[in-house]
C-alpha cells in the first residue's frame, strides 16, 4: 500500500492511495481512495506511516486512528508452513468451508490449544484473538461448524494417512510405533475405559492411541483404542495398516518390549513375509538368560555391548548392552527404596510390640506388610514371618545380589540379519523410539494439549486425536526449519563413542544453551516463545478521520530476528 501522485495535465496532480498485488505472476495495482482533497501535511504523514515510520506528529495523530490490532505474525508462520507442506490439498483437493474449518482447528491447536467453543470464539470477527479467522474467511463460524468439520475430516482419515505414508515411508523403510493414553473428563463415551494410566490419573477413564512415524519421528498415522486395550493387542491392526493400506511389502517395525511380546511376534510378525522387527526382552526373559549362563559380566570387559544367541530365540539375534550410568542409577534407586521399606517394616514391628493395643492379628499384620510393599516390586527383597510372638523380617541378600548383577543391562531382540544391521546400528535404531516419546510429550502437555478430552461421541474423539496429530505434523516441520533458533540440537548430538552410551549434546547446542544466542547473534528461544514473539507482529486496522475514506490495514514491520525466523520457515507476511 502506497501513496501515488498521478499527473493530470493542466490540473493539479491526483493523490491516490493505492495497493499493489500479484495475480497469475503479474503485478497489478488498484486504487483504494482519492486523497487529492487532503492537506499536504496529512498526505505526507500517511506516506510516512505506510513506510513504517511511526515517529509520530500531531498531524499524524489527528489524521488517522488505530481502531483494532490483531496478532498476525504467528498465524502467518503456521498457515504459511501448512501451505508449503500442502496440508490443504492433502485434506481435500477442492476448497470448501469444511476444509477451511479443519485448517483453522489444526492451526489453532498449535497457536492456542483450547476447546472447540473457545476456538470458534477466537475465529469470529467480534471476539477474534488473531487474524486466523480473517485469513480463512471464517469470521462467522461457530462451534457447530467445527463439529461438522470434524466429522468431515474423520471420513478422510485413511486418504490423509495414505498421502502421508506415500510422502514419508518407502519400501524397506524404518517404522516406529508406540502407544500412550490420555484421560477423559466425563463417563459417557464408549471409548473411555479404566486402564493403565500413563498420566497417573487412575481415577479418570481414558483412551489409548498409537502413533506410527518414520525413522526421523515424522508422524504418519494414528489410531484410537478403548482405554482398557492392552498394548500388544494393537499390533495386528498396525501391521495390517502398513501392509494393506500403505502397500509396504518390506519394512522394519520398531516397538518397545511391552508391545512386541513373544506372543505378538509369533502370531503377528513372523508369519508376515518381508516384515523385520526390533524390540527388547522383558525382565523375566533377561533373568532366564542369566540363569542359563548366556549373560556374563565378562562380556563387557572391553565393550559395552555383545551379540549372543539362545535356543529360545532360533533364527534371531540378541544384542546385550550394559550402560554403566543406568547401572548406577538403578543401584541408587534400589538402595533408597529398600531403606524406605525397612523403615516402614520396622514401624510394623514396633506396632506388634507396643504395650497399648499391640497388633496381634496375622491378617492385620499381613495387610500392613502388603500395603507397605505394594506397587514397589520390593517384596522379592524381603523374607518375613508372622508368628504368635509377633512379626520378624530380614533382607534377602541373594536376590538383591542377583538383581544387582543385571543392573544397567538390557537385551535387544531382532530378526534383522547382521549384513543389514550391525549390533551398533541395531542399538541406535531402537533408541529412535525416543522420537515417538517426544511426539507424545508435545501432543499431551508441552504444546498441543490433547488432554483432557471432553467429547462424548467416539468418532469425535477420533477426529480430535487426528487433529492433534496433524497439528504435530505441522509443528514437527516447523521445528526442523527453526532448529538453529531453538534450543534443539540441530547437529543431532555429539559424535558417540558407543551406541550404548547416553547421547550427548553437540558443542554448538551447548554454546546456544549457554549464551542464549546463535553464532549470528540472534536470540535462541523455545518453540512456544518464538510463536509468542511472532505474535507481536500485528495487523493494525487504520481509520482515516475523514469519513469518506475507508479503513485500511498496516502490518508491523518484523524485527531482524523475526524476519530471520520467517525466512527459515520460507513464509512471508
Amino acid at each position: 500500500m502506497y501513496v501515488a501522485v498521478v499527473p493530470n495535465r493542466n490540473s493539479p496532480p491526483a493523490i491516490l492511495l493505492r495497493e499493489s498485488f500479484r495475480e497469475q505472476g503479474k503485478v497489478h495495482n488498484r486504487t483504494i481512495a482519492n486523497l487529492s482533497h487532503w492537506p499536504p501535511e496529512q498526505i505526507e504523514a500517511l506516506r510516512q506511516l505506510l513506510k513504517g515510520n511511526y515517529g509520530g506528529t500531531s498531524v499524524l495523530s489527528s489524521s488517522v486512528e488505530i481502531i483494532r490490532s490483531r496478532p498476525h505474525g504467528h498465524v502467518a508462520a503456521v498457515l504459511g508452513t501448512m501451505h508449503r507442506l500442502g496440508v490443504e490439498t492433502m485434506l481435500d483437493a477442492k476448497p470448501s468451508r469444511e476444509r477451511s474449518c479443519v485448517v483453522a482447528m489444526i492451526a489453532a491447536r498449535i497457536l492456542e490449544p483450547a476447546s472447540k467453543l473457545a476456538t470458534s470464539r477466537g475465529l469470529r470477527e467480534e471476539t477474534c484473538h488473531h487474524t486466523l479467522g480473517e485469513l480463512l474467511a471464517l469470521q462467522t463460524v461457530d462451534e457447530d461448524d467445527l463439529y461438522a468439520a470434524m466429522d468431515w475430516l474423520l471420513a478422510r482419515q485413511e486418504k490423509i494417512e495414505a498421502a502421508l505414508a506415500k510422502r514419508h515411508l518407502s519400501e524397506g523403510t524404518l517404522v516406529l510405533y508406540d502407544l500412550t493414553s490420555t484421560y477423559f473428563e466425563g463417563r459417557h463415551c464408549p471409548l473411555a475405559k479404566y486402564g493403565y494410566s500413563r498420566d497417573e490419573r487412575g481415577s479418570n477413564p481414558q483412551i489409548v492411541f498409537g502413533v506410527l512415524s518414520n525413522g526421523e519421528g515424522c508422524p504418519v498415522a494414528v489410531e484410537v483404542f478403548a482405554g482398557n486395550t492392552a498394548d500388544p493387542k494393537t499390533v495386528a491392526t498396525q501391521v495390517n495398516k502398513l501392509r494393506e493400506r500403505f502397500k509396504l511389502q518390506r519394512l522394519v517395525l520398531v516397538g518397545d518390549r511391552g508391545m512386541l511380546t513373544e506372543k505378538r511376534i509369533a502370531q503377528d510378525l513372523k508369519p508376515v513375509q518381508g516384515l523385520e522387527w526390533i524390540t527388547a526382552l522383558r525382565a523375566p526373559q533377561i533373568h532366564k538368560l542369566a540363569q542359563d549362563g548366556v549373560l556374563q559380566l565378562s562380556l563387557f570387559d572391553e565393550r559395552d555391548l555383545a551379540e549372543v544367541s539362545h535356543p529360545d530365540y532360533p533364527g534371531e539375534r540378541l544384542i546385550v548392552c550394559r550402560n554403566p550410568l543406568l547401572a548406577q542409577e538403578r543401584a541408587r534407586k534400589r538402595k533408597e527404596l529398600i531403606a524406605a521399606a525397612e523403615k516402614k517394616l520396622q514401624e510394623i514391628v514396633r506396632a506388634t510390640q507396643r504395650k497399648r493395643q499391640p497388633v496381634k492379628s496375622a491378617e492385620r499384620i499381613s495387610y500392613l506388610v502388603g500395603r507397605t510393599l505394594a506397587g514397589s516390586h520390593l517384596e522379592k527383597y524381603f523374607l518375613w514371618e508372622i508368628t504368635p510372638a509377633g512379626f520378624t523380617w530380614q533382607l534377602n541378600p541373594q536376590r538383591i545380589a542377583r538383581d544387582a548383577d543385571l543392573d544397567g543391562i538390557y537385551v535387544l531382540r531382532t530378526s534383522l540379519p547382521r549384513q543389514h544391521s550391525t549390533p551398533e546400528q541395531t542399538v541406535l535404531t531402537y533408541k529412535r523410539l525416543a522420537h515417538v516419546e517426544r511426539a507424545f510429550r508435545s501432543l499431551k502437555s508441552v504444546d498441543l494439549e490433547v488432554r483432557p478430552i471432553h467429547h462424548r461421541l467416539p468418532d469425535r474423539v477420533r477426529a480430535h486425536v487426528l487433529l492433534a496429530l496433524l497439528a504435530y505434523y505441522v509443528e514437527w516441520h516447523m521445528r526442523q526449519a527453526l532448529a538453529p533458533l531453538l534450543f534443539d540440537d540441530h547437529q543431532n548430538g555429539a559424535p558417540r563413542t558407543s551406541p550404548v552410551a547416553p547421547a550427548q549434546r553437540s558443542p554448538q547446542a551447548l554454546a546456544k544453551a549457554q549464551s542464549k544466542r546463535t553464532p549470528e547473534d540472534l536470540p535462541v528461544q523455545s518453540f512456544q516463545d518464538w510463536l509468542r514473539d511472532l505474535a507481536t507482529i500485528v495487523r493494525n486496522r487504520i481509520q482515516p478521520r475523514l469519513p469518506s475514506l475507508p479503513a485500511f490495514d498496516v502490518t508491523t514491520r518484523p524485527t531482524p530476528a523475526q524476519q530471520h525466523a520467517l525466512t527459515l520457515l520460507a513464509v512471508s507476511l
